[in-house]
């Protein structure tokens, strides 16, 4: 008959609260929808990069975080991928939002060598993708909130009378 002596635990369990301490490991879905959308602007605006296509939706979608409130901006945000919902989510509203002019050259402020007709190309390519992305009753709500001029840089016409 053979013994068996108990061997000695080689893991040490680790309790159950020390879980939340752990590092946040990306979901890749998560990812898969961010790059999805940037491949998307890159196409779209013909970016030489993924990289360029990045940093100009992201400057987008930040300042046009400002510019959305209430229902259409928690909407916007859940209707895209979680980092560009982030982006919109995270932005402090403004008062009163800029007239599309206006809008399209702060954007030119935020990106370095950008005119007001390159930044004009990049606000429309990004806005664009964003409207064929959340469809078209949530791209009506959030235009409802923002002066005339926008739908344009959304890829719509603008029927607004001219005032």
């Amino acid at each position: 008959m053979t013994v068996t002596t108990p061997q000695p635990r080689t893991t040490i369990p680790t309790p159950s609260h020390a879980t939340s301490l752990r590092p946040r490991v990306k979901d890749v879905t998560e990812d898969a929808g961010w790059r999805e959308l940037t491949e998307a602007v890159r196409e779209a605006g013909q970016y030489p990069t993924r990289t360029e296509a990045d940093h100009v939706t992201r400057t987008v979608l930040s300042a046009l975080g400002g510019h959305v409130t209430g229902e259409e901006r928690v909407a916007l945000a859940q209707a895209l991928p979680l980092e560009a919902g982030r982006l919109i989510a995270s932005q402090v509203p403004e008062a009163e939002p800029l007239a599309a002019r206006e809008f399209v050259e702060s954007v030119a402020t935020r990106i370095e060598g950008s005119t007001p007709a390159t930044a004009r190309w990049d606000v429309s390519t990004v806005l664009s993708v964003l409207s064929d992305h959340v469809g078209e009753p949530l791209t009506t709500r959030v235009l409802s909130q923002l002066p005339p001029g926008y739908a344009l840089l959304f890829g719509r016409a603008d029927l607004a009378a001219a005032a």
